[in-house]
């Protein structure tokens, strides 16, 4: 199932993806404000009966979408995930023994076909194309091999940055990470039943139809179980938060002379039974 969060003449609802566009689940999930609290009720199997063979409400076109978590309490962020990215790096370092984790803000992000800012403070903005796993079930201290019934559902995610601003202060990436439209996240949550395993997702970067990055989730450093077990160790995940697994080496800042993104370029992620998540870049007016 395919779940989104989106907006109709200026009213934000919840629904899922059915041929011919969108149903509208709101009004039939009574309860349910959007999808976070979908998850946090476990009402799943109750939306998949309520889309099943329902006519959609909405043509695909009629919609504006939305983050498919409006608001999630958690976007906790994994660097340097993918062993190609940690060689890209060049610093003769070894794989590290544990991963590099960041937060983000809702704010740092949009939904599909939603434009990404480029703030007026740097030319530096980069794209990172990634998989996102959204929790359905929360827990603390989630083990390993328990972690994966947790997932509710994937997602894509450009985990777009501001590369100067990643090295204003010695150990600090937060605010290059953070200005205001940078990311991208969407186009909607494919549940995990749709999967058969995680271990072998490809993710791929097109900017203006150019591939830049292409990897799968098999050469992930830190695996999405040892992840969420990892998170949840020092902080109890709740349903709806959301895990960015990383990013495949081939972002813009690692080209020579580097290439960030401009106005007018258009940033595309796909990964594997998920879809493509498509956004186009404007400057941010000071």
């Amino acid at each position: 199932m395919r779940l989104l969060s989106f907006e109709v003449k200026g009213k934000a609802s919840f629904g899922a993806v059915v041929a011919g566009g969108v149903v509208d689940l709101a009004p039939r999930l009574p309860g349910i404000a959007d999808l976070r609290a979908l998850f946090e009720a476990d009402r799943l199997a109750e939306a998949a009966r309520a889309a099943q063979g329902a006519a959609a409400d909405y043509g695909a076109d009629e919609v504006r979408y939305l983050c498919p978590i409006l608001f999630p309490e958690k976007i906790i962020c994994v660097g340097v995930n993918y062993v190609n990215r940690n060689e890209e790096y060049r610093d003769g370092s070894e794989p590290p023994k544990y991963p590099s984790i960041f937060t983000r803000t809702p704010g740092s992000l949009v939904g599909h076909r939603e434009a990404i800012a480029r703030p007026p403070e740097s030319e530096q903005l980069d794209y990172e194309g990634e998989i996102a796993i959204v929790m359905g079930q929360g827990g603390r201290r989630i083990p390993r091999d328990r972690a994966e019934a947790h997932i509710g559902g994937l997602t894509c995610l450009n985990e777009g940055s501001i590369r100067d601003w990643l090295r204003h202060g010695k150990f600090n990436v937060t605010p290059g990470k953070n200005f205001e439209r940078t990311g991208a996240v969407g186009p909607w949550i494919v549940t995990a039943e749709e999967f058969d395993g995680f271990d072998d997702l490809r993710v791929t970067t097109r900017v203006n139809g150019e591939l830049r990055q292409d990897d799968t989730t098999a050469n992930l450093l830190f695996p999405f179980a040892y992840l969420i077990s990892y998170v949840s160790t020092f902080t109890a995940l709740k349903p709806g938060d959301v895990i960015a697994t990383g990013t495949p080496q081939g972002a813009g800042g690692r080209f020579d002379p580097p290439r960030w993104l401009e106005p007018g370029d258009v940033v595309e992620v796909e990964g594997t039974g998920i879809g493509a998540l498509a956004n186009t870049v404007e400057d941010e007016l000071p």
